[in-house]
This record gives C-alpha cells, structure tokens and sequence, in this order.
C-alpha cells in the first residue's frame, strides 16, 4: 500500500543535499563572476533522419559538468549554463546558431568558467508534457563531451539525431494506463488532446461482476508522468478498514507545467474535461462506484491544490478531499507575498532583502528572482510560468500574462485582479453559505510547520477563514515538518483511514452494500 509520499530517508538525503547544491551553485556563481568572458559559437542541426518536415519550438542547449545527460535538467536547487530560443519552420540540415548572446541562465553562456562540460541539445515541440525530456516526438542530440576554454573561440556542432520515444515499461496486470480522447479540450486547443490516467486497481478486482469499489483519484506533484508513477507505484491501490479502492493517479501534464485540473484561458476546460469526461470514462470501463461518496480526492503539492480546487469547484460531484502541502491556497500568503497589499514585490520583503522560494534547514536554498530568470528562459514547462498559465488571462502576445515584473519583482495589480478568482481561501469565503451544506465533512488539509517551499502561512490564513465562518474542516499544521517528511508518524495511514470512513459513511446513507 504504497503511494506518491515520499520516504523518511529520501527526504533526509533530499534536505542534505539541497543544502549541499546550494553551496556549489553559490561557489560557481563565484567564480563565474571573476573570470573573463568565453568565446561561444554552437551550431545546431535538424537532421533528416529523424524527419523530413519543418519543425518549429523551444531549442534549448544545455550543459552540465557531472550530469552526462544534460537534457534531464536543469534542477531547481542547482541549475547549470543553459540557453534557448524559438525556431519556427525550422528545415532539416539546416543550422541555427547559439552564441553568448542568446538568452540563457545562470548568466550568458560567454560567462562560464573554462573547463570539461557534457552539452546537449533538444527541440521541445510536443505540447503535452512539461519538461523537454519527456515529451514524445521531442528531438534531442547525442550527448557529447567539450572543452571551452579562454584562449581560443569555442566552436561546437550538435545535430538533432534522436527522438524521444514512448516508454515501454513493464507493469503488472492490475496497473492500467487509461487514456480518453477529450472533446472539450480537443475542441479548445484545435487538434486532439489525449486525457491519461494510471489506474491501479484493488487485489481480486474481476471485471463483469457486481461488485463495485470507490476510487481514490490522487493528483501527482508538479513534474511527474504518468510513466513516473508507473515505475514507482504500480502496486499501490489503497485498501483501509476492510475498504479496498481503485486508486487513479493523475499528473496535470501541459506543456506550460501543471493545468491543476483548473479551466483557464491557456490551458483550457480542464476541470471540466476531469469531471465530465475522463472520469465517467473511467467508470464506465472499471467497477467503480459512480456516485460523490465513492469518489475521493487527494494529492501533494500542485496535487494538493488541484485536489481542493477540484472539491471546491465540483462540491456535489466529490465526496472527500485530503490535500497535502497544497501550493499557495491563499493569496495573502504567495511564499512569502501579500499579493493584494500596496506595493507588493514578489523578489523583496518590505525591508528590501531578497525572498526566499524554498528553505531547507533553516537557510534558503532558492531565491525568487533567479528561479524566475530560470524559468523564463525555460519559457514553457517552468513551476512558475506554469501558475501563471492557470491564474493569468492572456496578454496580447497570446502567451499568459506575466503577473510580476521581471527586473523590479513588483506585482502587476490588474493581473492579480484576474489571479482572485483562483484564490481558494477567498473564494471559499465569498461563497460559503451556498458551499457550506455540500462541503460539510469534505475538506481536510495537511501542511508541514516548515514547509520547504513556503507554503505553510497560506494554509494557516485558510485555517482561519474556515474557523471564522463556521466551518469544520480539518485544517492541520504539523509540528516539524517540511515538504518532504511530511508523511512521518502514520499522515498516510490517517488519510487512508479517512478515505475509508467516509465511503462507509456514504454507503451507509445509500444503503449500499457495495464495497
């Protein structure tokens, strides 16, 4: 009975080793500022062998000094030199050139130290995967080693021979990957969007029978795949108190990040696609009990929030939510930012220091303003242009608005205006005395005291508004703990506890003998 939760050593290995990143990205920022500026020309081809029509998106090239497969990057906690720009009708054999004048992060890529790298290219055009890693159809180079150095001028050839394929993962008869042709987003985005979901189901399931099971739908955090969640939990439907479930993953996969299963200007009806489409399809092919006592919630982080917006917005069609470490759930608290206050800036505190996007161990690991760089010459697929692609309207560009400034930090008021509707905690507010009855017994909450990504206060003014207008959801901050270690002393257990009490509450009230 295993599930997303992450363990108690994997995350003391992850806290030591954010820790650890943060000090080597400190000393190459270091010396990255002393040395002198590098000659860099790359030349990047599209091959014909791996196709023989003009390709258009996001090239980036990226390189790494210990990473022999730079593509896999760059991490949050310490990113290595990368550049990108966009290629349009881009035509096989032909070159496109990089210099140290293309956008790219850290610093320009004339600004790297000398040394020994691994570089890598790859052209993301698929538009349903986040990272560029693994979005099928996506090309990408071999990986080859290079040497830059100061005295000469850097020249590097990398061709696009290789594509990114599907996974081919073995996995037992009980785990089924479900996919369902949408028409509400094929509609939106004019060309087919396929819906997927990893569907795990309980020991002795027999399909054609009459018995039917509740399902746990439980929304990964930002970045994880459907192939992700394979590998990994392929054996981990829930069963509680005699209650086994089917238990459904899903992954908010876009090209912009996580859609958080909320309908948005960019990402489309999402919300509406999950609750009128990809699940009636789930149960009509699975034993599932299609009624709101046998459908659960959860999931942790961009989960977490996907999870309690999903409850929110659909209360009738929902009988339960457990969120974990939600993302931002009140926008009075975004990591750290009153995003409605005068003068707000999201890089600044009102003392003027820099602001923390993640703290491990007590000392920050990310700053808001290079995560930002970072993920703006990411463009697509980056943690934060991904929330703005949910809460944004459009700009005139047609790309998400952006709702900060990107060299100042200050806050764009007229997009936050837009961004409200996304606020769980306000929302909850403004609507509770129609909510109120449907969301009654539905909503628990669970947040670490120490969040790693600054999550805790916006769970802790929820909290408050919940306590003020009366209602009794379960609302929790618990002591010593982060993003990661979240689930010591038995969190799991509870929530599968929880899962299991309410579908026997509500089949009691149906007078169902399902199980």
């Amino acid at each position: 009975m295993r599930s997303i939760f992450p363990s108690l050593a994997l995350a003391r290995l992850r806290g030591w080793l954010f820790i650890l990143c943060w000090m080597l990205s400190c000393c190459q920022h270091s010396v990255v500022a002393q040395q002198a500026r590098l000659g860099i020309n790359i030349t990047v081809t599209l091959g014909d062998e791996i196709t023989k029509q003009p390709a258009s998106g996001r090239l980036l090239v990226l390189f790494s000094k210990f990473n022999p497969s730079p593509i896999t990057g760059p991490s949050w906690f310490s990113p290595e030199a990368f550049a990108a720009l966009n290629v349009s009708d881009w035509q096989t054999n032909e070159s496109v050139t990089v210099t140290g004048a293309t956008d790219a992060y850290p610093q320009s890529l004339g600004q790297m130290s000398p040394g020994k790298y691994y570089v890598q290219a790859v052209l993301k055009h698929n538009p349903d995967f986040a990272h560029h890693k693994n979005g099928v159809g996506n090309f990408y180079s071999a990986p080859q080693r290079v040497v830059l150095t100061n005295d000469s001028e850097n020249e590097i050839k990398i061709s696009l021979s290789r594509q990114v394929k599907e996974k081919t993962i073995h996995r037992a008869p009980a785990a089924q990957v479900f996919a369902h042709r949408s028409a509400l987003l094929s509609a939106y985005h004019d060309r087919a969007v396929i819906d997927r979901a990893l569907v795990l189901l309980p020991q002795g399931y027999a399909a054609g029978t009459k018995k039917t099971y509740p399902v746990f739908y439980e929304i990964t955090g930002f970045g994880a795949t459907i192939e992700d969640m394979l590998l990994r939990h392929q054996f981990s439907a829930v069963s509680a108190r005699g209650v086994d479930f089917i238990h459904v993953f899903l992954t908010g996969q876009c090209e912009w990040g996580h859609h958080v299963y909320a309908n948005s200007q960019t990402n489309g009806p999402r919300g509406d696609a999950l609750v009128k489409e990809l699940i009636p399809a789930i149960e009509n092919r699975f034993n599932a009990v299609a009624k709101p006592y046998g459908r659960m919630l959860g999931g942790h982080s961009s989960g977490g929030w996907s999870s309690l917006w999903l409850q929110t917005h659909y209360p009738k069609f929902f009988g339960g939510v457990w969120s974990t470490s939600p993302d931002p759930v009140d926008f009075r608290d975004w990591q750290g930012t009153n995003l409605y206050a005068a003068a707000s800036n999201i890089f600044k505190d009102s003392a003027g220091q820099r602001r923390p996007l993640a703290i491990a161990n007590g000392r920050p690991v990310i700053w808001y303003e290079d995560f930002s760089r970072m993920d703006d010459v990411l463009e697509r697929g980056g943690q934060l242009r991904s929330f703005e692609a949910v809460f944004s309207p459009r700009g005139d560009d047609g790309l998400p608005a952006k709702c900060w400034n990107r060299e100042t930090g200050e806050v764009d008021f007229e997009i936050v205006k837009h961004w409200k509707q996304y606020d769980i905690s306000a929302y909850l507010q403004s609507n509770w005395p129609v909510l109120k009855e449907d969301l009654a017994g539905k909503l628990h909450v669970f947040t670490g005291q120490q969040d790693t990504f600054v999550l805790t206060e916006a769970v802790r003014l929820l909290k408050q508004r919940m306590e003020t207008v009366g209602s009794d959801a379960q609302i929790e901050i618990l002591p010593n703990r982060d993003h990661f270690n979240l689930f010591q002393s038995g969190l799991k257990k509870r929530i599968y506890d929880g899962l299991a009490e309410k579908y026997r509450q509500g089949s009691i009230a149906d007078g169902s003998t399902s199980r």
